[in-house]
């Protein structure tokens, strides 16, 4: 009994750590967003050096939010799979250390230009003069990565059919990215193990089927989005009327 209480309470732990964690990662977002804005309007006026010293400050920013990405999943993964009897005090430093580098492994974004907010960040400046054109060294349809981009693989739950947008629990597999509603594919992984994503060849566990720590944000800014084209579509629909 003793040991099922640790556990749980390990995981009631990790839960609170990644709550906490998803808090900051959506400051650094939101301060990056501010940066973006005030770098076009630096740009618009030429000061080159402004921008430079807000990009600078953008990948380090980016860094941080990779790295608290990575060390929220990694708590999160070690407490679900969390077995009674396992001594974790003193090796808790390795296992962490081990799951981390694991996940930078798994990373596609080990290149800080690569990184979305980065990305985002220069798509903005380099816009204010070359709308419509592609930057330096990327092909015309790999500049689609606006603002309006969301790094949501997809927008509903294969097994409820329901946006992920409206999911009372989401969670997303470690292994694919996919969402999933938390019930449901537990549930779900208990007679097969195989994404129920059409042509994934993905295999799904249950301790690596998680809200990892942009999750939630990555929603909301999904909620957003719609809500933004929305609006953009409503305004059209006036216009023709």
């Amino acid at each position: 009994m003793a040991s099922s209480s640790h556990g749980e309470q390990m995981r009631i732990v990790a839960t609170q750590f990644c709550s906490d964690d998803q808090t900051l990662i959506a400051h650094i977002r939101k301060t990056v967003t501010i940066m973006k804005e005030i770098a076009v309007e630096f740009e618009k006026h030429n000061e080159s050096d402004k921008v430079k010293e807000l990009e600078d400050a953008v990948l380090e920013l980016a860094d941080l939010s990779e790295d608290s990405v990575h060390l929220s999943s990694a708590v999160q993964a070690i407490a679900n799979r969390y077995q009674p009897k396992e001594e974790v005090v003193n090796n808790f430093r390795k296992l962490l250390e081990d799951e981390v580098s694991k996940l930078k492994g798994q990373s596609t974004t080990s290149d800080p230009n690569s990184n979305p907010l980065v990305r985002q960040f220069k798509e903005a400046v380099w816009k204010v003069h070359h709308e419509g054109q592609p930057m330096p060294g990327e092909e015309q349809e790999d500049i689609v990565m606006t603002s309006t981009q969301s790094s949501i693989l997809n927008i509903t739950c294969p097994l409820t059919g329901k946006p992920v947008t409206e999911l009372e629990e989401p969670v997303r597999s470690v292994e694919c990215k996919h969402i999933y509603e938390k019930r449901i594919i537990m549930q779900y992984i208990k007679s097969s193990n195989r994404c129920p994503i059409s042509g994934c060849p993905k295999k799904l566990r249950a301790d690596r089927v998680v809200q990892d720590a942009l999750l939630l944000i990555e929603i909301e800014e999904l909620r957003k989005m719609n809500k933004e084209t929305e609006v953009e579509d409503f305004t059209l629909l006036n216009e023709d009327d």
